[in-house]
């Protein structure tokens, strides 16, 4: 057999994973065009997002779902795509994939697989709220989004806390190192509560829109954040950069029962009904609902009257 006989080996398959803008169009990158333009196929969170942007750039390449939804079960057909020597891009609807967006499990697959998987870099919302926040940091920890329940997001505040204390024990030479979060517009207010109790009235950084029209940076303590965020209404995508705290940082105490009372009582007095009384406390402190019945409606352990002076109740639970 002569060599142009020979079975021509089968080309390797490209995966590229493909950062987008963040909402400012005019921040896609020469590359990133390219390797769009270049794809058989882009594999994107919304098709209807991704066919904009691709629009807006004049390019038609096919489009082809893959969500958090469809992504367990969606990997094996891609990869077989990738094994016939096909160029994929993964593109998640803002920013760089796999930052709290699907495409871990197809980047892992197609690895594991032998086929090139090639980052092309550009828009991150973490990268961007830190070169903006205006923290010294060596490095940054990006936390994403904190868990919704109440519980566990303190768990999960008291979890990066113990992280700092641990680092800087370590090594007492390392800086603070800022902490970048992902929050819904819904439980920002309950999530700076949250971080206020556990880390401390630090100074942060809340980025909402970040390069869209209405884009907006609120800097101060937190507390002072979260004053400018209560009794309005928040929307957009939220970023939050809060300065990392080392070894000697100490958080606040928590609410006591006292102050509790209090705060129910004034609500219950302005007219609001006990079950709105209790969703309006737990946003403003991070306790679940079912934390704050306890705390003001059963006896404590000497048998005394609650602050709220009720006993008894529906047990309704956190939502």
């Amino acid at each position: 057999m002569t060599g142009s006989d020979r079975p021509e080996a089968p080309r390797a398959g490209r995966l590229l994973v493909v950062a987008t803008p963040l909402g400012n169009l005019s921040d896609i990158t020469l590359r990133a065009v390219e390797a769009l333009r270049a794809a058989d196929l882009v594999v994107c969170e919304d098709t209807r997002r991704t066919r904009g942007l691709l629009s807006h750039l004049g390019i038609a390449t096919p489009l082809r779902s893959h969500h958090k939804f469809n992504e367990a079960a969606g990997v094996s057909a891609l990869v077989e795509l990738l094994a016939g020597g096909r160029c994929l891009t993964l593109v998640s609807d803002a920013g760089t994939p796999g930052l709290s967006d699907p495409g871990a499990r197809l980047v892992r697959a197609a690895r594991a697989a032998g086929h090139s998987v090639e980052p092309i870099p550009g828009p991150s919302a973490p990268a961007a709220a830190i070169s903006a926040a205006g923290f010294e940091a060596a490095g940054y920890l990006f936390a994403g989004y904190p868990p919704a329940r109440a519980a566990a997001r303190r768990q999960f505040f008291e979890g990066l806390r113990a992280m700092e204390s641990a680092r800087a024990a370590a090594d007492r030479k390392a800086g603070p190192c800022p902490i970048v979060f992902f929050e819904a517009p819904h439980r920002i207010v309950a999530s700076l509560v949250g971080m206020i109790e556990v880390l401390g009235d630090r100074p942060a950084v809340l980025f909402r829109e970040m390069t869209k029209l209405h884009e907006e940076g609120i800097a101060g303590s937190l507390a002072e954040i979260l004053e400018r965020l209560k009794g309005s209404q928040v929307r957009g995508e939220i970023t939050l950069v809060v300065e990392g705290g080392g070894a000697d940082a100490r958080p606040q105490e928590p609410i006591g029962q006292a102050a509790l009372g209090d705060r129910y009582r004034r609500l219950i007095e302005a007219g609001a009904p006990r079950k709105e009384a209790l969703r309006k406390l737990s946003s403003l402190t991070g306790l679940s609902r079912r934390q704050l019945y306890r705390e003001l409606f059963l006896e404590d352990s000497a048998g005394a009257p609650s602050p709220a002076g009720e006993g008894g109740g529906d047990g309704e639970g956190e939502g």
